[in-house]
């Protein structure tokens, strides 16, 4: 069944800023801890701004921050907000095998429900990295127990996407639901539309278009995502990184917060599950299944 009305979900994949993909070989995750973290006070602002602005979203966790802060997980969820995961190591998929993906999604999703109280049903993978070398991913998502990922871009990009897949809600195996991030049709060319890198480049009223005109060409919801790194202009500066991924990094992050604010007042806001329940079977209970 299709949605009735226009929808928009909000998504933020919480993360720090030493463990993004853009660092990866210039970070080691075992020097993690030697970094100062700033994920719960980035965090913990962008929940004071959705709550000002009655915003509804879903956090995809990392399980290595859960297991730091277990305090600023219970904020999440406490505030209203869907939780799901991010996985636990911030490690492509693309880089592990099913077992090392299957322990990492079960970890995660095991310590998220240990602390929140509430089921987790949804994924993301890092840097979106499902795609045709390790589309086995799905079966391993629906064994460890989740109902939904959110974890394909149908475009070209040097780091992911799946042009050649659906850029709409779909089934993959055992009956998992895949929900990409949006794109709209321009020219004859299928572009990004769904928030990080892109929006905090752009200028806001391109991005806005880009939700108006993703919205006169689809039915299915519209799905936004950013960091809460990218909100953070005082971050420390990692200086041995390339450049192109310096560039991608810091490119306007004082202006982030400012144009996710007037994203949230030019748009309504729900999180995934809220989203796309048309898709998703919700027993008496309110526990998320995969729906035929």
């Amino acid at each position: 069944m299709l949605p009735s009305k226009k929808l928009n979900a909000m998504t933020v994949d919480v993360e720090d800023y030493f463990q993004v993909s853009a660092f990866e070989n210039v970070i080691n995750p075992a020097d993690w801890d030697c970094h100062s973290s700033r994920v719960v006070k980035s965090t913990m602002r962008i929940l004071e701004l959705f709550s000002e602005r009655n915003v509804k979203a879903t956090f995809f966790t990392l399980g290595w921050v859960a297991k730091r802060y277990p305090e600023l997980v219970k904020e999440i969820v406490q505030n209203g907000h869907e939780l799901a995961s991010h996985g636990f190591n911030h490690q492509k998929a693309t880089k592990m095998t099913a077992r090392e993906f299957f322990e990492d999604v079960s970890m995660s999703k095991a310590l998220l429900e240990d602390i929140s109280g509430t089921a987790v049903d949804g994924y993301r993978a890092p840097s979106f990295s499902i795609m045709e070398s390790n589309e086995w991913a799905f079966d391993v998502l629906s064994d460890a127990g989740y109902a939904y990922s959110s974890s394909t871009y149908a475009i070209k990009h040097d780091h992911y996407g799946t042009p050649n897949w659906p850029n709409r809600p779909y089934q993959a195996r055992n009956g998992l639901w895949e929900f990409p991030q949006s794109t709209v049709e321009m020219m004859g060319k299928r572009l990004p539309a769904g928030g990080g890198g892109f929006f905090r480049l752009q200028p806001y009223m391109i991005s806005k278009n880009l939700v108006s005109r993703f919205h006169a060409q689809q039915v299915h919801p519209y799905i936004f995502y950013f960091h809460p790194w990218e909100i953070d202009a005082d971050q420390p500066v990692i200086q041995h990184a390339p450049l192109k991924s310096r560039l991608r990094h810091y490119v306007n992050l004082s202006r982030m917060l400012k144009k996710i604010d007037a994203l949230t007042q030019d748009f309504e806001w729900v999180s995934m599950r809220e989203a796309h329940k048309s898709y998703l079977a919700i027993n008496s209970e309110g526990v998320v299944r995969a729906s035929a």
